[in-house]
């Protein structure tokens, strides 16, 4: 690697380990991903206890929570510390509107989310994170994983020459890419947004690579040809470089906890015919600012 490379790699897995005192915060690699023990969220958490589980989201980025059995109004009352709770769009025609059910059927072609992505960056102000809790995985007892990707690191680890273009730039993100091949319903707006294409996450202020392959079609300071080269590569950045991710294995009632602002997932869909069920609660996020 080069040595713009391996210093970003360097200040995360040699930053100091954070103490806690309710909690047990396990890495899953030194760049992204924690397991987090010792809590129990079928409960209302006590205040040091959600302050340190603050702290870990915003170190670790995404946080694994196992052997967690909760209400739906368990789950809700979690993700309300962290923001407002973002309905479902397309709204569900029953249930509850801020309850989205990840039901994968015998007959599923493919499932949502089966390749890398951040969560609804068409929309003008886009998810703060989610809250997935899968209560039944694939009958063989395995399948379906989740990889997650740190896109600071993805940023960092670009070269200096790289994030000086880059920063200046917008890209427009279109919520009809990822339709593609579907239909949506009849009375469903469909998103469009333009971004920074590096925005600064608003709690840490650290910088973020912010580009996608399901929604992100065009920058527009560019031309076609130079924004659609440029897109591409940066799409690999995301896809080959295992460097930036980590992978969580689910178990029933499992929670996992990812900051959309700076995380990208890819749902694995491993397991055709076999089926699995979860539900994933959102929270609101603000404006996202270069």
């Amino acid at each position: 690697m080069e040595q713009y490379e391996l210093d970003a790699v360097k200040q995360l897995t040699t930053r100091p380990a954070r103490q806690y005192r309710t909690i047990e915060v396990k890495s899953i690699t030194p760049v992204i991903g924690a397991e987090v023990t010792g809590i129990d969220l079928s409960r209302e958490l006590p205040d040091e206890q959600l302050a340190e589980l603050k702290a870990a989201f915003l170190d670790h980025h995404v946080l694994v929570l196992r052997d967690q059995i909760i209400t739906p109004e368990d789950h809700k009352r979690l993700a309300a510390h962290f923001g407002e709770l973002r309905p479902v769009n397309p709204p569900p025609v029953d249930g509850d509107p801020y309850i989205l059910e990840i039901s994968t059927a015998p007959e599923s072609e493919n499932v949502a989310g089966n390749g890398w992505h951040a969560d609804g960056t068409a929309d003008a102000e886009p998810s703060l994170g989610s809250m997935l809790h899968i209560t039944r995985i694939p009958e063989g007892g395995s399948g379906g994983d989740t990889l997650f990707a740190n896109m600071h690191l993805a940023y960092e680890m670009l070269s200096p020459t790289m994030r000086g273009l880059l920063d200046g730039l917008t890209a427009v993100h279109d919520g009809g890419i990822a339709l593609q091949g579907y239909t949506p319903p009849a009375d469903y707006v469909i998103p469009k947004s333009e971004h920074p294409l590096v925005v600064r996450h608003p709690e840490t202020d650290r910088r973020i690579l912010y580009v996608n392959r399901a929604y992100t079609g065009r920058i527009p300071q560019l031309s076609a040809e130079e924004s659609r080269a440029l897109l591409d590569m940066l799409f690999r950045v995301i896809s080959e470089r295992p460097l930036l991710h980590c992978r969580v294995r689910w178990t029933p009632n499992t929670l996992v906890f990812w900051d959309n602002r700076c995380v990208q997932h890819h749902a694995t869909y491993d397991y055709h015919p076999l089926t699995r069920y979860g539900q994933r609660v959102a929270i609101n996020g603000g404006p996202l600012k270069a």
